[in-house]
Order: structure tokens, then C-alpha cells, then sequence
């Protein structure tokens, strides 16, 4: 009777189980296509890496992984379309440094931009390189730095919008070097680019990734990196601090996040996944090619991170005076 009687219970706990929502949606995910939002326009430092690792995410869910480019308003717009998006897995966001900016910089959203997700993994990080267009009379940051000074206010620097990381990335080195420059925000990497490229505006911090070809074709010049160390990609331009600018550090990072209440079993398959892309040898290749750093990471430590990034920056924000014009 008692034998009868354990295997009735662990029969009904099982169905009980089985039947709970989270976990009954996470046995059946994905049954459908997933749509990764990129709250940057297309072309940009984050965008190419996104693609190629939805391409991979597609192929081990065996649903295709869709990405759209949602630009606008720092990042906000298309942050705010996940945020309030159905929290099952469907629709997830790829985050960056300025989603941990906007958390201070803007002081009304609709949304928290970091307790409204749960995050699921940290993708990768590389430097920011200060580049500038050669019609420019600089070729180091010193000089950049002194032609500034006898001009103040008359040098513009293009950044992806305002809040975006160019943006304060721009705006630290400003601070620790007594520059004045304008802002230019744009929609996006991939119009500020153009201008950089045609001499609209004179300078700009973007990741390295999208910078590279036209730095080694002879289109922009570049004066130094804001990596700790030097990138693989550009071994003979120095660092920001090598240049004279002590305690000068910042990257571009992107990791992916879902919205709030996103069942725990969807973020831990989405997690394994993505991590099995990243070790993928194609992904290795092209993400060395591109100079970004691999990370990879739990939700935990990815939730840790991005909390940490927004203490950085709200503290970068408000000594420097920063804010959205």
C-alpha cells in the first residue's frame, strides 16, 4: 500500500509540475521565431556581432532568430519595446553601455532600463577608438587635445545619440582633458559615420569594430584606444591613458536581456545556447577579427555587471555635467 501510495504522489507531482505555466512554456520553447531588438540603427558596432550570433541561436533552436534595428533617443526606443513586450522568450533585447547610461542620463522613461529585464548573458566587450577625419592637422591625442584648446567650442564630435556610450565616452575624455567641444548626437552609428567619413564633423569615440576598415583604408585617422590595453586590431595606436589621460578606461559591451518575469528555465536554455555560440569556432574567428573580447557569462553575473555599469556611469554623468541636448 505505501509503495502504491509514493507512486500516486510522484505520479501527481509530476503532472503538477509538468503543468506549471513556466515550466510547461519552457518545455515548448521556441515554437515559434524570435526577435532579438537592436536599439541601434543597422551598420553598427553592435549590430554585425547580433546577427551572427542570432544566426547561430537560430540554428540550435531551430527557429529562426530575427534581428531588428529599433534606433532612436539614446537607445530608449527600442529598449522600451522589450520592456513592455509579452515576458516569454519571444522578444529580447540587445543591451550595451548605453542602456546602463540611460538608467541616470534621463530622468523620466516609461521603464526601468535595469529592473524591467532579466538578463541572460554577457556577450563581449572591446575598446572605443578615439578617431578623428584626416583632413584634421592631428595624428595623436596630444595634439587633438591642444588643437581643441586654442578653438574652444568650435570642434564637433559625432556621437550614435544622445546617452549613447560615444556620447560619454566623448564627454569623459573632455572632462579629463579640459577640452570643449560640441555634440552632435545622430539616429544611430551608421549617419554619424557618414559625416565622420565626409568631414561634417571633425571627431568621434565608436567601437573599433566598425572603425578598422576605414582606418586601414586611409578614411579616418586614429589617435588612440579606450581599452585598458592596446586592440589586436590597431597594435600600433596607444591607449587613451599611454597618451597622457591617467584613469581613462571604457568599452563598448552587449549582452542580451528578455523582459521581467521571463520564466527562469527560457533565460537558463537561452543562456546555454548562447554560450555554446560564442565557443563556436566561426564566432571565435569572427569576433578576433572584429577586436572583440569574448565574455560570456550567467544571468547572475551578467545582472551583477550591468548594475556595476550603471554605478560607473551615473558617477561619469554627474561630474561631468553631462546631459541629453
Amino acid at each position: 500500500m505505501r509503495t502504491s501510495t509514493a507512486v500516486v504522489v510522484s505520479v501527481l507531482g509530476a503532472a503538477l509540475l509538468a503543468s506549471a505555466p513556466g515550466v510547461a512554456l519552457a518545455q515548448e520553447y521556441p515554437a515559434r521565431s524570435i526577435r532579438v531588438i537592436v536599439p541601434f540603427s543597422p551598420g553598427g558596432a553592435v549590430d554585425g556581432p547580433m546577427r551572427l550570433i542570432a544566426q547561430g541561436l537560430g540554428k540550435r533552436l531551430g527557429q529562426a532568430v530575427v534581428v531588428e534595428n529599433k534606433p532612436g533617443a539614446g537607445a530608449t526606443i527600442g529598449t522600451e519595446i522589450v520592456a513592455k513586450a509579452t515576458a516569454d522568450g519571444y522578444t529580447l533585447l540587445l543591451a550595451s553601455q548605453t542602456n546602463a547610461i540611460s538608467a541616470t542620463l534621463y530622468s523620466k522613461l516609461a521603464f526601468d532600463p535595469i529592473d524591467d529585464f532579466a538578463p541572460i548573458a554577457l556577450i563581449g566587450r572591446e575598446p572605443g577608438v578615439v578617431v578623428v577625419n584626416p583632413a584634421l592637422p592631428v595624428t595623436t591625442l596630444p595634439q587633438l587635445i591642444a588643437y581643441v584648446k586654442e578653438r574652444p567650442g568650435q570642434v564637433d564630435y559625432a556621437s550614435s545619440g544622445n546617452g549613447s556610450g560615444q556620447h560619454l565616452f566623448a564627454a569623459l575624455l573632455a572632462s579629463k582633458t579640459g577640452m570643449k567641444m560640441n555634440h552632435v548626437p545622430y539616429k544611430g552609428s551608421g549617419q554619424a559615420t557618414t559625416d565622420l567619413l565626409s568631414g561634417v564633423v571633425a571627431l568621434s569615440i565608436p567601437g573599433t569594430a566598425g572603425m578598422v576598415g576605414h582606418i586601414k583604408a586611409g578614411k579616418l585617422r586614429a589617435l588612440a584606444v579606450t581599452g585598458a590595453h592596446r586592440s589586436p586590431q590597431l597594435p600600433d595606436v596607444p591607449t587613451v591613458m599611454e597618451s597622457g589621460v591617467p584613469n581613462y578606461e571604457a568599452y563598448v559591451w552587449m549582452g542580451l536581456l528578455a523582459p521581467k518575469g521571463t520564466p527562469a528555465a527560457i533565460i537558463d536554455r537561452l543562456n546555454r545556447e548562447v554560450l555554446a555560440v560564442l565557443a563556436e569556432e566561426d564566432t571565435k574567428r569572427y569576433m578576433a577579427t572584429a577586436g572583440i573580447e569574448i565574455v560570456g557569462s550567467t544571468p547572475t553575473e551578467f545582472g551583477a555587471f550591468f548594475r556595476n555599469e550603471k554605478d560607473l556611469w551615473a558617477k561619469v554623468i554627474r561630474d561631468t555635467g553631462a546631459k541629453i541636448d
